[in-house]
C-alpha cells in the first residue's frame, strides 16, 4: 500500500477548514482548489488573468513540493464567478496548459470571498 502524504501551504484556510493543499497517494497528486492570492503578500489581484497566474504559481510550487511537475497534470477544474470573464482568462489557461492539455471542466459558481474570481483544482499523475 502506498503512503499518503499531506502537503500544506501554511494557509489559515487549511487549518480552519480541515483540508490539505494537496494529497499525494502513490503516483497521484490531488491539488485542492487554489485561488489567486499572492501568498507572499496575501493580496488578491483585481483581474481574473492575474488571479489565474497566481493560482498556477501556487499549484506549480505545490506540485514541486510533492515531487510532481506541471506536465504531470491530467485533470483540471476551473471555477469562475461569471461567464463573462472567460475571454479574459482563456489566454492564461492556454499559456500554462496549452502543451499539457489535461482533461478540463469549467464551472460558473460563487466562491467564498467576493474578491475571488477563479479557483483552479488539478490532479496530477506520474506513472
Amino acid at each position: 500500500m502506498s503512503k499518503r502524504v499531506l502537503i500544506s501551504s501554511g494557509s489559515d484556510f487549511e487549518k480552519t477548514m480541515g483540508y490539505s493543499r494537496a494529497v499525494v497517494q502513490g503516483d497521484w497528486c490531488f491539488v485542492s482548489g487554489t485561488t489567486g492570492y499572492d501568498y507572499t503578500t496575501m493580496e488578491m489581484p483585481a483581474s481574473i488573468a492575474d488571479q489565474a497566474r497566481n493560482c498556477f504559481a501556487t499549484i506549480a510550487k505545490t506540485l514541486i513540493e510533492a515531487d510532481f511537475q506541471m506536465t504531470d497534470i491530467v485533470r483540471v477544474q476551473y471555477t469562475i464567478t461569471d461567464a463573462s470573464l472567460v475571454g479574459d482568462v482563456v489566454p492564461v489557461l492556454g499559456e500554462v496548459l496549452g502543451d499539457i492539455r489535461p482533461a478540463a471542466t469549467m464551472v460558473v459558481a460563487d466562491l467564498i470571498k467576493p474578491e475571488m474570481l477563479i479557483e483552479i483544482e488539478v490532479t496530477a499523475f506520474k506513472g
